[in-house]
């Protein structure tokens, strides 16, 4: 009979505007709680703060971003619920608190290795398609400054033929 496992998980969500985000924690927190074999023993949901102002994260998410987390302490039926949570909801923190030792036969780890390494597939591949699609959207924002170029020479010259 598989064993029940005790965790804390902490959750954490970035983002605008601030409710929102304590919103959307509740929300993951509840949809958690409705699993079957998961059974909800604590929750602390932390208010959202302003992000620390950082260069380069300010350059591509823009102003005004907030942090917020949520802690979850639970019981699973099982180390294979606890292993879902980590794939399905990618929490920020994981501590297992019981039991204290696991033992895990060859064909658990390998199923467990196995849905790990298809999840790394996808995100390998979701990350590689952006890759490529930001490298087109730079080329055709490239041509279209070196167009808007010409056609500032082209009225500042005085030959512009309005093509």
């Amino acid at each position: 009979m598989p064993e029940k496992v005790k965790a804390l998980f902490i959750f954490e969500i970035m983002g605008r505007p601030p409710e929102h985000i304590k919103k959307s924690l509740e929300e993951l927190i509840d949809k958690l709680g409705k699993q079957k074999g998961i059974k909800i023993i604590r929750k602390e949901i932390h208010e959202p703060k302003k992000l620390e102002e950082n260069k380069n994260a300010k350059v591509i998410m823009g102003e005004d971003f907030f942090t917020a987390f949520a802690e979850v302490e639970l019981i699973t039926d099982n180390i294979d619920l606890v292993y879902a949570i980590v794939l399905n909801m990618l929490p920020a923190h994981i501590e297992i608190i019981e039991p204290s030792e696991y033992k895990f036969s060859n064909f658990e780890l390998s199923s467990m290795l196995t849905d790990l390494a298809v999840k790394i597939h996808k995100y390998d591949e979701i990350a590689k398609i952006l890759m490529i699609e930001r490298k087109n959207l730079l080329d055709k924002l490239g041509e279209t400054e070196e167009r808007v170029k010409e056609l500032e020479k082209e009225i500042k010259d005085g030959v512009y033929l309005g093509k």
